[in-house]
Protein backbone atom coordinates (compact mmCIF):
# COMPACT_ATOMS: atom_id res chain seq x y z
CA UNK A 1 0.00 0.00 0.00
CA UNK A 2 1.26 3.48 -0.85
CA UNK A 3 2.27 5.38 2.29
CA UNK A 4 0.81 8.84 2.71
CA UNK A 5 0.91 11.37 5.50
CA UNK A 6 -1.42 9.25 7.64
CA UNK A 7 -1.44 5.61 6.52
CA UNK A 8 -2.60 5.70 2.90
CA UNK A 9 -4.10 9.23 3.20
CA UNK A 10 -2.39 12.34 1.88
CA UNK A 11 -3.92 15.78 1.38
CA UNK A 12 -5.38 16.38 -2.02
CA UNK A 13 -8.62 17.15 -3.78
CA UNK A 14 -11.15 14.82 -2.17
CA UNK A 15 -13.93 15.11 -4.76
CA UNK A 16 -12.71 16.48 -8.10
CA UNK A 17 -16.07 15.86 -9.79
CA UNK A 18 -18.35 18.63 -11.04
CA UNK A 19 -20.74 17.82 -8.19
CA UNK A 20 -17.89 18.10 -5.68
CA UNK A 21 -16.88 21.54 -6.94
CA UNK A 22 -20.51 22.71 -7.06
CA UNK A 23 -20.88 21.59 -3.45
CA UNK A 24 -17.73 23.48 -2.41
CA UNK A 25 -19.06 26.57 -4.20
CA UNK A 26 -22.35 26.16 -2.31
CA UNK A 27 -20.48 25.93 1.01
CA UNK A 28 -18.60 29.14 0.16
CA UNK A 29 -21.75 30.95 -0.99
CA UNK A 30 -23.63 29.80 2.10
CA UNK A 31 -20.82 30.97 4.40
CA UNK A 32 -20.89 34.32 2.60
CA UNK A 33 -24.68 34.57 3.01
CA UNK A 34 -24.37 33.88 6.76
CA UNK A 35 -21.60 36.49 6.96
CA UNK A 36 -23.88 38.95 5.15
CA UNK A 37 -26.57 38.50 7.83
CA UNK A 38 -24.00 39.33 10.51
CA UNK A 39 -22.66 42.33 8.57
CA UNK A 40 -26.14 43.76 8.10
CA UNK A 41 -26.79 43.28 11.82
CA UNK A 42 -23.61 45.21 12.68
CA UNK A 43 -24.88 48.08 10.54
CA UNK A 44 -28.27 47.77 12.25
CA UNK A 45 -30.02 47.02 8.97
CA UNK A 46 -31.20 43.73 10.47
CA UNK A 47 -31.87 43.31 14.18
CA UNK A 48 -30.83 39.96 15.63
CA UNK A 49 -31.17 38.72 19.17
CA UNK A 50 -27.99 37.46 20.81
CA UNK A 51 -29.07 33.83 20.35
CA UNK A 52 -29.73 34.38 16.69
CA UNK A 53 -26.31 36.05 16.30
CA UNK A 54 -24.72 32.92 17.74
CA UNK A 55 -26.61 30.70 15.31
CA UNK A 56 -25.48 32.73 12.29
CA UNK A 57 -21.87 32.78 13.52
CA UNK A 58 -21.89 29.03 14.09
CA UNK A 59 -23.47 28.39 10.71
CA UNK A 60 -20.89 30.60 8.99
CA UNK A 61 -17.95 28.87 10.71
CA UNK A 62 -19.44 25.41 10.03
CA UNK A 63 -19.89 26.22 6.33
CA UNK A 64 -16.23 27.30 6.03
CA UNK A 65 -14.98 24.21 7.90
CA UNK A 66 -17.21 21.77 5.99
CA UNK A 67 -16.31 23.38 2.65
CA UNK A 68 -12.60 22.93 3.38
CA UNK A 69 -13.25 19.37 4.53
CA UNK A 70 -15.25 18.63 1.38
CA UNK A 71 -12.20 19.00 -0.82
CA UNK A 72 -9.40 17.95 1.55
CA UNK A 73 -11.30 14.81 2.63
CA UNK A 74 -10.20 15.25 6.26
CA UNK A 75 -12.70 12.67 7.52
CA UNK A 76 -10.77 10.07 5.52
CA UNK A 77 -7.62 11.17 7.35
CA UNK A 78 -9.43 10.60 10.65
CA UNK A 79 -10.63 7.19 9.49
CA UNK A 80 -7.14 6.26 8.32
CA UNK A 81 -5.65 7.48 11.61
CA UNK A 82 -8.09 5.21 13.48
CA UNK A 83 -7.19 2.26 11.25
CA UNK A 84 -3.45 2.77 11.76
CA UNK A 85 -3.91 3.21 15.52
CA UNK A 86 -6.09 0.09 15.74
CA UNK A 87 -3.53 -1.95 13.78
CA UNK A 88 -0.58 -0.71 15.84
CA UNK A 89 -2.33 -1.26 19.18
CA UNK A 90 -3.74 -4.67 18.28
CA UNK A 91 -7.49 -3.97 18.47
CA UNK A 92 -8.16 -3.83 14.71
CA UNK A 93 -10.12 -7.10 14.95
CA UNK A 94 -12.55 -5.41 17.39
CA UNK A 95 -12.78 -2.17 15.42
CA UNK A 96 -16.53 -2.54 14.79
CA UNK A 97 -17.43 -1.69 18.41
CA UNK A 98 -15.23 1.44 18.25
CA UNK A 99 -16.79 2.44 14.94
CA UNK A 100 -20.25 2.03 16.43
CA UNK A 101 -19.28 4.07 19.50
CA UNK A 102 -17.87 6.83 17.26
CA UNK A 103 -21.03 6.90 15.13
CA UNK A 104 -23.20 6.98 18.25
CA UNK A 105 -21.11 9.90 19.49
CA UNK A 106 -21.56 11.77 16.20
CA UNK A 107 -25.33 11.17 16.32
CA UNK A 108 -25.56 12.31 19.96
CA UNK A 109 -23.52 15.44 19.21
CA UNK A 110 -25.66 16.17 16.16
CA UNK A 111 -28.92 15.75 18.07
CA UNK A 112 -27.57 17.86 20.92
CA UNK A 113 -26.59 20.59 18.47
CA UNK A 114 -30.02 20.38 16.85
CA UNK A 115 -31.77 20.65 20.24
CA UNK A 116 -29.59 23.59 21.27
CA UNK A 117 -30.26 25.30 17.94
CA UNK A 118 -34.00 24.79 18.36
CA UNK A 119 -33.97 26.31 21.85
CA UNK A 120 -31.84 29.25 20.72
CA UNK A 121 -34.06 30.20 17.78
CA UNK A 122 -37.46 29.19 19.10
CA UNK A 123 -38.96 32.65 18.43
CA UNK A 124 -36.76 33.60 15.47
CA UNK A 125 -38.15 34.64 12.09
CA UNK A 126 -39.05 31.99 9.53
CA UNK A 127 -35.88 32.66 7.50
CA UNK A 128 -33.70 31.66 10.47
CA UNK A 129 -35.84 28.59 11.09
CA UNK A 130 -35.43 27.60 7.42
CA UNK A 131 -31.65 27.89 7.77
CA UNK A 132 -31.79 25.78 10.94
CA UNK A 133 -33.85 23.13 9.12
CA UNK A 134 -31.09 23.07 6.49
CA UNK A 135 -28.50 22.75 9.26
CA UNK A 136 -30.47 19.82 10.70
CA UNK A 137 -30.41 18.15 7.28
CA UNK A 138 -26.68 18.74 7.04
CA UNK A 139 -26.15 17.27 10.53
CA UNK A 140 -28.04 14.14 9.45
CA UNK A 141 -26.02 13.96 6.23
CA UNK A 142 -22.71 14.29 8.11
CA UNK A 143 -23.78 11.62 10.60
CA UNK A 144 -24.74 9.26 7.78
CA UNK A 145 -21.44 9.93 5.99
CA UNK A 146 -19.54 9.36 9.25
CA UNK A 147 -21.10 5.90 9.42
CA UNK A 148 -19.28 5.06 6.18
CA UNK A 149 -20.52 1.48 6.18
CA UNK A 150 -20.73 -0.13 2.77
CA UNK A 151 -24.54 -0.37 2.77
CA UNK A 152 -24.80 3.33 3.74
CA UNK A 153 -22.38 4.32 0.97
CA UNK A 154 -24.42 2.26 -1.50
CA UNK A 155 -27.63 3.98 -0.36
CA UNK A 156 -26.07 7.44 -0.87
CA UNK A 157 -25.39 6.43 -4.47
CA UNK A 158 -29.10 5.94 -5.14
CA UNK A 159 -30.66 8.32 -7.62
CA UNK A 160 -33.41 10.77 -6.72
CA UNK A 161 -34.74 12.88 -9.54
CA UNK A 162 -31.77 11.82 -11.64
CA UNK A 163 -29.26 13.03 -9.03
CA UNK A 164 -27.26 10.98 -6.52
CA UNK A 165 -28.97 10.98 -3.11
CA UNK A 166 -25.86 12.33 -1.38
CA UNK A 167 -25.95 15.41 -3.67
CA UNK A 168 -29.63 15.95 -2.93
CA UNK A 169 -29.10 15.71 0.84
CA UNK A 170 -25.95 17.84 1.06
CA UNK A 171 -26.70 20.42 -1.62
CA UNK A 172 -30.37 20.66 -0.62
CA UNK A 173 -29.38 21.39 2.97
CA UNK A 174 -26.93 24.05 1.79
CA UNK A 175 -29.60 25.68 -0.37
CA UNK A 176 -31.93 25.87 2.66
CA UNK A 177 -29.24 27.43 4.86
CA UNK A 178 -28.11 29.87 2.17
CA UNK A 179 -31.65 30.77 1.16
CA UNK A 180 -32.62 31.36 4.78
CA UNK A 181 -29.55 33.54 5.25
CA UNK A 182 -30.23 35.62 2.15
CA UNK A 183 -33.84 36.08 3.19
CA UNK A 184 -32.82 36.98 6.76
CA UNK A 185 -30.31 39.54 5.49
CA UNK A 186 -33.14 41.32 3.66
CA UNK A 187 -35.87 41.15 6.32
CA UNK A 188 -35.55 43.38 9.39
CA UNK A 189 -36.95 42.12 12.70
Amino acid sequence: MNQGWIGAWSPGIGDPSVGGWITVALYAATAWACFRVLQRERRRQVLLGSNEQWIWRLLMMAMVALGINKQLDLQSALTEFGRVLASEQGWYGNRRQYQEAFIAGVVVMGLTALAAMTVLVWHAPASTLIACAGAAGLIVFVAVRAASFHHIDAMLGWQWGGLPLNWVLEMGSLVLIGGGALRRARVPS
